[in-house]
Protein backbone atom coordinates (compact mmCIF):
# COMPACT_ATOMS: atom_id res chain seq x y z
CA UNK A 1 0.00 0.00 0.00
CA UNK A 2 1.32 3.50 -0.66
CA UNK A 3 2.23 6.22 1.99
CA UNK A 4 -1.06 7.89 3.18
CA UNK A 5 -0.83 11.28 4.88
CA UNK A 6 -2.14 10.20 8.03
CA UNK A 7 0.74 7.37 8.14
CA UNK A 8 0.90 8.69 12.26
CA UNK A 9 -2.41 7.81 12.85
CA UNK A 10 -5.40 10.24 13.80
CA UNK A 11 -6.95 11.41 17.26
CA UNK A 12 -10.29 10.99 17.71
CA UNK A 13 -12.80 10.89 20.64
CA UNK A 14 -16.41 11.42 20.06
CA UNK A 15 -17.83 14.58 21.76
CA UNK A 16 -21.28 13.02 21.74
CA UNK A 17 -22.45 16.41 20.23
CA UNK A 18 -25.28 14.84 17.88
CA UNK A 19 -23.22 16.59 14.60
CA UNK A 20 -22.61 13.28 12.38
CA UNK A 21 -26.34 12.26 12.98
CA UNK A 22 -27.45 15.80 12.22
CA UNK A 23 -28.31 18.31 9.46
CA UNK A 24 -28.86 18.28 5.54
CA UNK A 25 -25.26 17.58 5.48
CA UNK A 26 -25.24 13.86 6.64
CA UNK A 27 -26.39 12.14 3.65
CA UNK A 28 -27.45 8.09 3.59
CA UNK A 29 -27.55 5.82 6.24
CA UNK A 30 -26.76 2.63 4.63
CA UNK A 31 -28.04 -0.31 6.72
CA UNK A 32 -28.18 -3.90 5.26
CA UNK A 33 -30.79 -6.61 6.30
CA UNK A 34 -28.59 -7.71 9.04
CA UNK A 35 -28.44 -4.28 10.32
CA UNK A 36 -31.97 -3.79 9.94
CA UNK A 37 -32.59 -6.76 12.01
CA UNK A 38 -30.48 -5.40 14.86
CA UNK A 39 -31.99 -2.55 15.33
CA UNK A 40 -35.27 -3.62 14.88
CA UNK A 41 -34.56 -6.18 17.75
CA UNK A 42 -33.54 -3.10 20.01
CA UNK A 43 -36.88 -0.96 19.25
CA UNK A 44 -38.38 -4.37 20.23
CA UNK A 45 -39.89 -4.77 16.76
CA UNK A 46 -37.72 -7.37 16.16
CA UNK A 47 -40.83 -9.70 15.59
CA UNK A 48 -42.42 -7.82 12.41
CA UNK A 49 -39.06 -6.54 10.01
CA UNK A 50 -41.98 -5.47 7.44
CA UNK A 51 -43.30 -2.65 9.62
CA UNK A 52 -39.96 -1.83 10.96
CA UNK A 53 -38.66 -1.13 7.30
CA UNK A 54 -41.98 0.48 5.70
CA UNK A 55 -41.33 3.31 8.99
CA UNK A 56 -37.82 3.39 9.34
CA UNK A 57 -35.86 2.21 6.00
CA UNK A 58 -36.29 3.34 2.10
CA UNK A 59 -34.92 1.50 -0.33
CA UNK A 60 -32.99 3.89 -2.81
CA UNK A 61 -31.82 2.21 -6.60
CA UNK A 62 -30.83 -1.39 -4.78
CA UNK A 63 -29.97 -0.16 -1.34
CA UNK A 64 -31.63 0.64 1.70
CA UNK A 65 -31.37 4.05 4.14
CA UNK A 66 -32.56 4.78 6.91
CA UNK A 67 -35.16 7.09 6.61
CA UNK A 68 -34.87 11.09 8.42
CA UNK A 69 -36.65 14.05 9.77
CA UNK A 70 -37.01 17.03 7.43
CA UNK A 71 -34.41 18.59 8.54
CA UNK A 72 -31.96 15.62 7.58
CA UNK A 73 -31.41 13.92 11.05
CA UNK A 74 -31.44 11.08 11.75
CA UNK A 75 -34.66 9.24 12.71
CA UNK A 76 -33.01 7.62 15.73
CA UNK A 77 -31.40 11.08 16.71
CA UNK A 78 -33.25 11.97 19.90
CA UNK A 79 -33.64 15.80 19.48
CA UNK A 80 -33.84 16.69 23.13
CA UNK A 81 -30.46 14.38 24.64
CA UNK A 82 -28.94 14.32 20.95
CA UNK A 83 -27.56 11.02 21.65
CA UNK A 84 -28.78 7.82 19.57
CA UNK A 85 -31.75 6.12 20.58
CA UNK A 86 -30.02 2.47 18.74
CA UNK A 87 -26.76 3.68 19.88
CA UNK A 88 -25.80 -0.20 20.77
CA UNK A 89 -27.31 -1.79 17.31
CA UNK A 90 -25.95 1.21 15.20
CA UNK A 91 -24.80 0.82 11.68
CA UNK A 92 -21.46 0.08 10.76
CA UNK A 93 -21.72 3.31 8.70
CA UNK A 94 -22.36 4.91 12.10
CA UNK A 95 -20.11 3.03 14.27
CA UNK A 96 -17.03 3.63 11.76
CA UNK A 97 -17.23 7.91 11.71
CA UNK A 98 -15.36 9.86 11.07
CA UNK A 99 -12.88 6.96 9.30
CA UNK A 100 -14.59 7.16 6.18
CA UNK A 101 -12.64 7.22 3.02
CA UNK A 102 -13.81 10.44 1.72
CA UNK A 103 -12.75 12.09 4.86
CA UNK A 104 -9.38 10.24 4.94
CA UNK A 105 -8.96 11.35 1.08
CA UNK A 106 -7.07 14.24 2.12
CA UNK A 107 -5.82 16.18 5.12
CA UNK A 108 -8.40 19.05 3.44
CA UNK A 109 -11.23 16.40 3.60
CA UNK A 110 -10.43 15.43 7.50
CA UNK A 111 -10.05 19.62 7.83
CA UNK A 112 -13.55 19.83 6.60
CA UNK A 113 -14.87 16.94 8.42
CA UNK A 114 -13.16 18.23 11.44
CA UNK A 115 -15.08 21.40 11.20
CA UNK A 116 -18.46 19.48 12.06
CA UNK A 117 -16.88 17.78 14.18
CA UNK A 118 -15.19 18.70 17.65
CA UNK A 119 -14.06 14.93 18.18
CA UNK A 120 -11.30 14.85 15.42
CA UNK A 121 -7.88 15.83 16.30
CA UNK A 122 -8.65 15.28 19.82
CA UNK A 123 -8.44 12.10 22.32
CA UNK A 124 -7.40 8.35 21.67
CA UNK A 125 -4.66 8.69 18.60
CA UNK A 126 -5.93 6.09 15.88
CA UNK A 127 -3.10 3.59 14.38
CA UNK A 128 -2.50 3.56 10.81
CA UNK A 129 -3.37 -0.35 10.96
CA UNK A 130 -6.34 0.61 13.60
CA UNK A 131 -7.64 2.89 10.83
CA UNK A 132 -6.86 0.45 8.07
CA UNK A 133 -9.41 -2.35 9.86
CA UNK A 134 -11.67 0.27 10.27
CA UNK A 135 -11.76 0.76 6.46
CA UNK A 136 -11.90 -2.56 5.93
CA UNK A 137 -15.20 -3.15 8.07
CA UNK A 138 -16.39 -0.34 6.81
CA UNK A 139 -15.77 -1.64 2.97
CA UNK A 140 -17.33 -5.63 3.67
CA UNK A 141 -20.27 -3.84 5.54
CA UNK A 142 -20.87 -1.62 1.81
CA UNK A 143 -20.53 -4.33 -0.04
CA UNK A 144 -23.20 -6.50 1.92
Amino acid sequence: MSEVWYQAGLSFQCTGCGNCCSGPQTGFVWVSDQEIAAIAEKMNMGDDIDRFERQFVRTIGNRKSLVEYSDGDCIFLDPTLRQCSVYEARPIQCRTWPFWKENLASPTQWGQAAKSCPGCNRGKLYSLTQIEKILANSDQAASE
